[in-house]
């Protein structure tokens, strides 16, 4: 890559750059609840990955009408996987489909750019879940342990930190719970048009997933600002759902949990954005209830 080239790559040091990742990722919220509140027992995954798209399509199209030459729509197609299913979904007309049914956890999995900066998010939630019937056992185990996980990235993800810091919170996080960070899955930088940029974070492995046992995944994307964290993605997580016997045991990580990720107030004097903060990741994380040692 050329000098030139360099110097013209768009970060989010420019105001329009954070504008349209924040579209991105309001239009991504939308389009999840969406599919979530459509996600009832009886629904098929192939009409609901199809409402995902479309909605996403309809939705970009209202915006930056007069930008004839701007590309934007789907940065990742609407995805849902079911109990061991770990992730990516999303059947052809000619595959099999799957219904819904109560007791199923699910995983919906979508992305929006606008013009070529994207905003991904991923939920995870059981369907016929509710405070008077909450989710119980190795499900609620697994779906507390992801998100919890995601939480702590959120809180680490900044700049002077290393991807290993929060690589071994997911670890002692998921193993509190009884269960195992799912190899192979990777948190990617994201540039303009790169989806999947060079700064990873990595989780753990397996050949394959087993019946019987269940996935649970949450995504989110972040932008790393001058004065702390913003996230622009995230799914309707309601942790009451959800009664776990097991609780994060590490101190730290625990004081980390409970601390805020909100940004820090930043006066109003306008300064360069360091070169730690021209970043944008998409923080994901999954785990499966499988025993860790």
């Amino acid at each position: 890559m050329s000098g030139e080239e360099e110097a013209a790559e768009l970060t989010i040091a420019e105001d329009l750059v954070v504008t349209k990742y924040k579209m991105g990722g309001d239009i991504a919220n939308r389009v999840l609840r969406a599919v979530v509140e459509a996600a009832n027992s009886g629904a098929s995954v192939l009409c609901l990955c199809e409402k995902g798209d479309a909605m996403i399509m309809e939705e970009t199209g209202k915006i930056f009408k007069k930008e004839k030459e701007m590309k934007k729509g789907i940065a990742f197609p609407t995805s849902i996987s079911v109990n061991n299913c770990v992730c990516h979904f999303s059947p052809l007309k000619s595959d099999q489909d799957y219904i819904l049914k109560d007791g199923d956890l699910v995983k919906i999995d979508l992305g929006v750019h606008v013009d070529g900066f994207i905003g991904n998010v991923a939920h995870t939630f059981v369907i016929g879940a509710s405070k008077e019937n909450p989710v119980l056992g190795r499900k609620a185990d697994v779906i507390k342990a992801a998100h919890l996980c995601a939480e702590a990235a959120l809180r680490l993800v900044k700049p002077g930190n290393q991807n290993t810091q929060v690589t071994e919170a997911w670890n002692k996080i998921a193993h509190s719970f009884h269960c195992t960070p799912i190899e192979g899955m990777l948190s990617h930088q994201l540039k303009q048009h790169v989806i999947d940029g060079e700064k990873t974070i990595i989780q753990n492995p397996s050949d394959q997933q087993k019946a019987g046992e269940f996935v649970a995944q949450f995504k989110f994307t972040v932008l790393l600002m001058p004065n702390g964290p913003m996230r622009i993605t995230s799914g309707p997580f309601e942790p009451e759902l959800y009664k776990s016997d097991f609780e994060v045991q590490d101190g730290e990580l625990k004081a980390l949990l409970q601390s805020s990720a909100s940004r820090k107030t930043q006066k109003k004097k306008k300064k360069k954005a360091s070169k730690n903060a021209e970043n944008a990741t998409t923080g994901e994380t999954a785990e499966e209830n499988e025993a860790g040692d």
